[in-house]
């Protein structure tokens, strides 16, 4: 036992700081990743782009005010950022924080999600308290990137955020207009020296808080807001003698070169590469650089959350024993899974939330618990269910809950699962899905065991409650699991895998996020030949599906580096009668699904 004074002495070593003190710093962190990256920005930014700003002395204001601005790409905040000297907290769509990663970076500089489809009272809130301690809150009133009569610039109607929020707040607001931004989507734009031109304006702040009716403030603050847009743009083009090529575009056509497209939407079908003849689209050098940059940024990324892990003197012995245990099991028998009585009676309950014991117990008790989020349709009451398969380390399931509204929409009972080591399954001080993958492979092996027999336990009870075609919807991790599903279920109606890892071969030794698990697995000995024992089990190009072949749907990022196309294209044909989408991005984008459940629709599986 250890003394009191030596527990009391180890307390404080521990705990060394006040919770004034760890806000401080945590503060103080968040300032320097700030000043980091608005340097970082400056000087690649610098290189490419002249920036010409009209009234920045308008920003040298103390307290806090609302900076509202026009959005015509997506280098705006960074641009606006660059030009002012104080950190700006930027309201960012919720969807950017989905990539874990991406999610980490825009914290830590200090913005804070927000749905553009409905009112978040925790991001108004947060939005509220940051304005009232001085801060500066940067936002888009047009909802998205606009250009022509849907631009505010144009006369297009505001959202009425921007006036709530500094009526309820009581501090200004700011205009600003930049003009010349989106020209950076064309490759050319990137060339060392080019210095492309971009103009920004900001106008007066507007601060009328009289004590008038509460909706006629916020109107007139709205009308004056509008008003200040348009004298902005309109000064900017007499002072600078704009052209109509320096005016806002359509990102597409700028990507095109400034050619219009008679394209529906963003995409075009090639003459070559679906057996369908369903719509892929035709590779962008922008694309394919921002995609591939992404990727390469996040894997280093995940590279780097890998060291934390190591294998010991005698991984090498186990990982033998365990594939020796393995070898002569089937599929089926691997995956199988036991009848659980209580996880029928919760789902005749018609519970939302399901929780049940997990047939394959980990070191981990939190991980021992499988838990499953229900949405159901209102049309019918035995409507068949999709399984919503999340990605590896994802963030947030506010998406996958509208995904699922959609398939609600459609007819379908959705449910989302907790995939191990996710959400309601992390360990403590573990961050969501990092024991998923890491060197382990004993442990990666069997999280998917986990993953597809409790996905199996599920398919079981609710055919006994009535419910008997299933479909899936799965994204790379859950993708992977999704693939082994059908390879050991027949029942399925539609399975869609997004960037699904199926060459497990390829991500172990040569994908570019398994860099730090290649360094332990060979300072362990431990060889491909080892590890390649367990493919007819774990690696579904290495097989074949039970499901019928014509139900899969494969879905690749043209760009993706962690599921290369290649890789996709091989398993679609050894697959014979699969289908094959693809899609302009890479690992890590937001077009797939959209485009997936659309063509899910096209096929009739929907």
């Amino acid at each position: 036992m250890i003394p009191r004074s030596k527990k009391e002495s180890a307390l404080k070593i521990t705990f060394p700081m006040a919770a004034s003190q760890r806000t401080t710093h945590a503060v103080q962190g968040k300032t320097a990743s700030y000043g980091a990256g608005k340097l970082l920005v400056r000087l690649l930014l610098g290189c490419v782009t002249r920036v010409r700003v009209l009234r920045r002395e308008n920003t040298d204001r103390t307290g806090g005010f609302l900076l509202a601005a026009n959005h015509i790409s997506h280098f705006d905040p960074f641009i606006v950022s660059s030009v002012i000297g104080r950190k700006i907290d930027w309201m960012t769509m919720a969807e950017f924080f989905q990539p874990p990663v991406v999610g980490f970076l825009l914290r830590a500089v200090d913005a804070f999600p927000v749905d553009r489809d409905r009112a978040d009272r925790k991001t108004i809130r947060t939005a509220i308290e940051r304005l009232k301690e001085g801060r500066i809150v940067g936002l888009f009133p047009e909802g998205g990137i606009r250009d022509g009569v849907r631009s505010l610039l144009e006369g297009a109607p505001l959202r009425p955020g921007a006036s709530t929020l500094a009526h309820i707040a009581r501090v200004p607001i700011l205009p600003c207009v930049i003009v010349g931004s989106d020209r950076l989507y064309s490759t050319k734009r990137w060339l060392l020296f080019r210095r492309t031109p971009i103009w920004i304006a900001f106008g007066n702040p507007i601060s009328d808080f009289s004590d008038c009716e509460k909706l006629q403030t916020r109107r007139r603050i709205e009308s004056e807001l509008a008003s200040a847009f348009k004298n902005l743009y309109a000064e900017l083009r007499e002072k600078f003698q704009l052209t109509a090529d320096d005016l806002p575009h359509p990102p597409r056509d700028r990507m095109k070169g400034g050619r219009t497209s008679d394209h529906r939407g963003d995409l075009a079908v090639q003459a070559t590469g679906n057996r369908s003849g369903c719509p892929t689209i035709r590779p962008n050098g922008f694309h394919r650089f921002a995609a591939r940059g992404i990727d390469a940024f996040l894997c280093a990324s995940i590279n780097f959350l890998h060291t934390r892990h190591r294998l010991n003197g005698n991984s090498r012995s186990k990982m033998e024993h365990y594939v020796e245990e393995c070898e002569g099991l089937t599929a089926d028998q691997y995956y199988a899974s036991p009848h659980d009585k209580n996880l029928v009676e919760a789902l005749k309950n018609g519970d939302a939330a399901i929780t049940w014991r997990s047939p394959v117990e980990t070191q981990f008790p939190a991980n021992n618990i499988a838990h499953a989020d229900f949405f159901p349709t209102r049309h019918r009451r035995n409507a068949p269910t999709v399984f919503i398969l999340h990605a590896l380390m994802s963030t947030s399931i506010d998406g996958y809950r509208r995904c699922a509204e959609r398939f609600n929409e459609l007819g379908w009972n959705a449910c989302l699962i907790h995939l191990p080591y996710h959400y309601s399954r992390v360990p403590r001080g573990y961050w969501n899905g990092e024991l998923a993958i890491t060197c382990d492979l004993i442990r990666n092996a069997e999280g998917l065991r986990q993953g597809v027999t409790e996905l199996r336990q599920l398919m079981s009870a609710l055919r006994e409650r009535g419910s008997g075609e299933f479909g899936v919807l799965a994204t790379s991790y859950g993708g992977w699991i999704g693939a082994l599903l059908a390879m050991v279920e027949r029942d399925l109606r539609f399975v869609a895998l997004m960037a699904p890892i199926v060459n497990i071969e390829h991500a172990i030794w040569k994908g570019p996020a398994a860099r730090s698990i290649r360094r332990e697995l060979r300072r362990a000995n431990i060889e491909p030949s080892l590890v390649a024992r367990h493919f007819h089990l774990s690696s579904p190009i290495h097989n074949i599906p039970l499901s019928d072949p014509e139900r899969v749907l494969f879905v690749a990022g043209e760009f993706d580096l962690i599921a290369p196309l290649e890789q996709l294209e091989t398993i679609q044909q050894k697959w014979r009668g699969s289908d094959l989408l693809r899609v302009r991005q890479g690992h890590f984008g937001y077009r797939m699904l959209p485009d997936t459940i659309a063509r899910l629709k096209q096929r009739g599986d929907l």
